[in-house]
């Protein structure tokens, strides 16, 4: 396999890119934290950018409808906020102040699922804007990224409570404890092995938990790699940001591990997504936004 990294400056300073998805227009989309606006990249390296109607809204996740509409989180705005691939707004406001919305996911149900940091609540959203929230059973869980499961449900990290959480679509919540004591869990995705995959920025490891809940570790090689965010690859594979090591990793689904560092010094990754041709893409904090065009030795 070989792997080819390229940067690409943010057409702004001081935009902090945070959040990465692969849009269904065939471009990728980030948000920038400190800028406050929403970014597009193309394959070619084109950059746009659209500013959100909120000022300091604290943009974090953000994803790609089936409609190509991109809805993403705004943390200290305390809204859920839609846009059209045109740059046509409309936010959300949640029904309690302080919320904090964090990370989201489609669901099964044709709504799009959301966390609250603060609120210590799970969130739906439907297309019209109607929001129904389910308070989680501990109080300070954090719940940070999300992810739909292979089972219908949504699974979900619990940052401070140091679980794994899954709610159905009725609002049925499990939790299931992270051996590893203050793990720190914050990223998730489904994997293509039909379990569920996250990173333990604390205790510097990648978990597997299956949807019967149970759990396996796999340490990472490089200390103190403080990981991030995770998406499930083209080859059966996970791919993560290393905040702490510069690093993004790949990860095999029987557990073999592979860094590759980041040409730019202290880059500070955070949001990770994969494309349709399998191309890994990567918000950079220093203003940049990362690829990896991979060739595979079969390809």
């Amino acid at each position: 396999m070989k792997i080819t990294i390229q940067e690409y400056k943010a057409a702004n300073r001081e935009s902090g890119p945070y959040g990465i998805a692969a849009g269904r227009d065939g471009a990728i989309w980030f948000t920038e934290q400190k800028g406050n606006r929403i970014g597009r990249i193309t394959q070619g390296g084109d950059m746009r950018t659209f500013d959100v109607p909120t000022p300091d809204a604290g943009i974090m996740s953000i994803l790609s409808a089936p409609n190509g509409d991109l809805w993403f989180t705004e943390y200290k705005a305390n809204k859920i906020g839609r846009m059209t691939t045109e740059g046509t707004f409309t936010e959300f406001e949640l029904p309690e102040a302080g919320s904090s919305p964090y990370g989201l996911t489609e669901g099964p149900d044709g709504t799009i699922w959301f966390t609250e940091l603060i609120g210590n609540r799970i969130g739906r959203i439907t297309p019209a804007g109607i929001i129904t929230e389910y308070d989680l059973p501990r109080a300070g869980s954090y719940p940070s990224y999300i992810t739909a499961g292979p089972d219908g449900a949504l699974w979900f990290t619990e940052n401070q409570n140091n679980c794994i959480g899954r709610i159905t679509i009725d609002g049925e919540i499990t939790e299931y404890r992270i051996p590893t004591e203050q793990s720190g869990p914050v990223g998730i995705t489904a994997g293509a092995d039909g379990a569920l995959w996250f990173v333990q920025i604390n205790g510097n490891q990648i978990g597997r938990i299956t949807t019967a809940g149970e759990i396996t570790e796999f340490k990472l090689p490089s200390g103190n790699a403080r990981p991030h965010a995770i998406a499930a690859g083209a080859r059966e594979d996970l791919w993560f940001t290393e905040w702490g090591a510069n690093r993004i990793g790949r990860m095999t689904c029987t557990g073999d591990i592979t860094e590759y560092p980041i040409p730019t010094p202290s880059a500070e990754p955070h949001g990770i997504a994969v494309d349709s041709g399998g191309e890994v893409w990567f918000a950079e904090e220093c203003d940049q936004i990362g690829r990896f065009i991979v060739q595979y030795e079969d390809s």
